[in-house]
């Protein structure tokens, strides 16, 4: 299913939907990010989605990590929660999401990256690379502030 991500954008389509959702930021031992290239929208991402019924958050995160890239990870910390109530994403079926998303910070435990039905590319990424990718400014924010390593999580 596609979606249409808006940002601060006031010709949005009004949100009819909350969906609890984790993205995780996970780095390996030379410092580089993983990242995904989403097939919903061809933008490069951490990796993420929504919880499932039963599942504890961090349970969600690691599932998803695994499922988007191949990668087994642990959480470790929060990054941040990203609740901005201007951006939306849009979606083939008629749902209209805002965002909800706590952003978890992972360990790589090993696995090797490789796509999925929801990933065309996955790969290990310098930080000094990311200007070079199509990123979406609300995951780009959330890759900064894993970089940043704040003492405590963001809240916005």
């Amino acid at each position: 299913m596609a979606r249409t991500e808006f940002y601060n954008d006031p010709q949005a389509p009004k949100p009819n939907s909350i969906v609890v959702a984790v993205t995780v930021f996970v780095v390996d031992d030379l410092g580089r990010v993983l990242l995904i290239r989403r097939t919903d929208n061809g933008l490069w991402a951490i990796p993420g989605g929504a919880q499932d019924f039963g599942e504890y958050i961090a349970e969600t995160a690691v599932r998803e990590t695994k499922e988007e890239s191949g990668v087994d990870i642990e959480v470790t910390g929060i990054v941040g929660l990203y609740t901005d109530p201007k951006h939306v994403m849009a979606y083939t079926d008629g749902e209209v999401r805002q965002q909800f998303s706590i952003c978890f910070r992972g360990r790589y435990l090993g696995g090797t990256p490789t796509p999925s039905s929801e990933s065309s590319e996955v790969r290990w990424v310098p930080r000094a690379d990311l200007d070079q990718l199509q990123i979406h400014p609300s995951m780009r924010l959330r890759i900064d502030h894993g970089f940043e390593n704040r003492p405590a999580p963001y809240i916005g």
